[in-house]
């Protein structure tokens, strides 16, 4: 039977559609991102902190390999940044424009990605607008920048669209594109672990499939020539299959050799530290003592951190730093869809599987729910599902939005306007809850997920200008206020974390990541203290400075209590403080 052409059809031709359709999704992101920042909603946390102060010292002549105090993420954020600063200056808004482009350029390579495996630039289309007005967690790892989640998804997207392209090619055919691209991949996999290792879920999953491709997939003589196999002698049988053993060695070769050239950052780093310093980052031995419980304790805390908190931040039900339902008017529509797209998911992965990825049309649903399977199982057992936040699901958005647009896709020849209203009704959706979470003014749109480091950074050029007219520029904080501190002072105020910032007074020597700050305030004549929504904190710092009968002067400057006027300087070792425990 004829089916007419559908109404997204003509909504999106080919090729001015899609591409005005596409351009519309990436200027329609951008508008969402720079009105977000426009309105202030999104505070400037220490994390960012430290990749505008890498960039900063980049362009002073240093060269970090890795995120200050973090061996799991490279530092090519802080780079990118430098060359936006070097152009424009060192201003906040430079970090956030970094993170705009490389989103851009993710959603590019979304609709790419769509076209590639649908064969249709229209799912690709769909998909690029189900991220450029996604859920409020990607919109906000998305501008901030957290050290590598934008290049993460970026990198991710280019890792699978060479695998497809890979894969769509003969094993026995040999040219230099197919070398460029089996070299290509490599380079992409080893270089995404040296910025992220995060894009293992995207690497891991590829070379899977390609090699399971590659075992399943027959000789050319079979493939083309079914109906006269008695005409291939086995003579030629066995040099087909000789000479597709010999190309697939040599894609496998070049993928490794590729491998080795992205990841040497990675590799001169763990040369001259340790292979073990480097696989413990990777690992998760950042967060790896968080959780005193059994191993076995952990697998299911994890599994319902993501059954409960993960997935209702996936969903856009909620903001990954609060528990507080978004759009509940539209929720219920919106999650019907949503399982109606993970249904459709796994059934085609499970058609597909059936059917063999040796096959001259299978699809790639089964490379995107392995992106999918990988990250789920790394988060549950491994340290990092202690973190509920959401921002390691990142990737799961975009096979989502994938699948979403095929299903939609494929539904639309059967319920036509109806599939558009749909995906217009998930976009408004997200942006509700977007708008939702900008409207409350603290915390705002936050990375912080502990109340208790949710500061208001509103005040933080009063408590600058207020230390400076106290000529107290060195001292002793906690980490979500010393490293903004630092860059929004020119590095004239050097506070370094080595004060607690959980109400339990539990301290980890990990927040002090810059060893030149260390020296400064230790050469320092005084030092003042600047303490955050910690009372039991603050309780023990007056105790001690009265036990050792010191003098002191306060003042409350917003979330900010600072303790300056020392009559003598005193270290936190001095008065049981600073002491790494956990």
């Amino acid at each position: 039977m004829m089916i007419d052409r559908s109404v997204m059809q003509k909504a999106i031709p080919f090729p001015a559609g899609w591409m005005i359709g596409l351009v519309g999704a990436i200027l329609a992101a951008t508008a969402l991102k720079m009105g977000i920042l426009a309105v202030q909603a999104v505070p400037f946390n220490a994390d960012e902190a430290v990749v505008a102060l890498m960039a900063r010292h980049i362009l002073q002549g240093e060269r970090p390999l890795f995120f200050y105090g973090q061996a799991y993420m490279g530092s090519l954020d802080a780079f990118l940044v430098a060359a936006v600063f070097k152009l424009f200056g060192t201003e906040v808004w430079g970090i956030r424009f970094v993170q705009i482009l490389l989103y851009s350029g993710t959603l590019l390579t979304t609709a790419w990605l769509g076209k590639s495996i649908s064969g249709k630039w229209q799912v690709g289309v769909i998909a690029a607008w189900l991220l450029a007005i996604p859920t409020v967690s990607m919109t906000l790892y998305t501008t901030v920048s957290m050290g590598g989640y934008g290049e993460m998804l970026l990198i991710g997207n280019l890792v699978l669209l060479l695998t497809v392209s890979i894969s769509r090619e003969a094993n026995y055919q040999d040219s230099g594109i197919r070398s460029i691209k089996w070299l290509g991949l490599g380079f992409l996999s080893g270089f995404g672990l040296w910025v992220f290792g995060l894009t293992l879920v995207y690497s891991v999953p590829a070379a899977v499939f390609l090699a399971v491709q590659s075992i399943r997939r027959k000789s050319p003589s079979t493939e083309s020539n079914k109906g006269n196999l008695d005409l291939i002698n086995e003579a030629s049988t066995k040099s087909f299959r000789s000479h597709s053993t010999r190309i697939q060695a040599g894609s496998w070769g070049l993928l490794l050799a590729g491998g080795v050239i992205g990841a040497l950052p990675w590799l001169v780093y763990a040369i001259n530290k340790g292979f073990s310093v480097l696989l413990v980052e990777l690992g998760g031995g950042a967060i790896a003592g968080v959780e005193s419980v059994s191993l076995a304790g952990q697998i299911v805390r994890h599994g319902l951190k993501l059954g409960l908190f993960g997935t209702t931040v996936i969903l856009g039900l909620r903001p990954s730093w609060e528990i507080r339902w978004l759009g509940l008017p539209l929720a219920p529509l919106v999650l019907s869809f949503w399982g109606l797209v993970i249904d459709y998911a796994v059934k085609k992965t499970i058609q597909d599987l059936r059917s063999g990825v040796g096959s001259r049309d299978f699809s790639f649903s089964p490379l995107l729910s392995g992106l999918v399977i990988v990250l789920l199982t790394g988060f549950i057992f491994s340290p990092f599902g202690a973190d509920p936040s959401g921002r390691y699901f990142l990737p799961i958005s975009v096979v989502m939005s994938l699948f979403a647009a095929q299903a939609v896709w494929h539904w639309q020849a059967r319920w036509g306007k109806a599939m558009v209203i749909a995906v217009c009704l998930v976009l408004l959706f997200n942006l509700w809850g977007t708008v939702q979470s900008i409207g409350k003014k603290l915390p705002g749109v936050t990375t912080q997920i502990d109340a208790v480091t949710q500061i208001d950074h509103s005040y933080d050029q009063e408590l600058i200008a207020f230390l400076h007219s106290q000529g107290e520029e060195f001292g002793y904080t906690n980490y979500w206020v010393a490293y903004p501190m630092a860059f929004l002072s020119n590095e004239e105020l050097v506070f370094i974390p080595r004060l607690p910032y959980h109400p339990d007074l539990r301290y980890t020597s990990r927040d002090d990541r810059y060893e030149p700050y260390q020296q400064s305030v230790a050469d320092a004549a005084k030092a003042a203290y600047i303490t955050t929504k910690n009372p039991l904190l603050d309780e023990k710092l007056r105790s001690e400075f009265e036990r050792l009968g010191v003098e002191w002067n306060e003042k409350i400057i917003g979330d900010y209590q600072v303790y300056y006027g020392l009559s003598e300087k005193i270290e936190p070792g001095s008065i049981g403080l600073g002491a790494d425990e956990g």
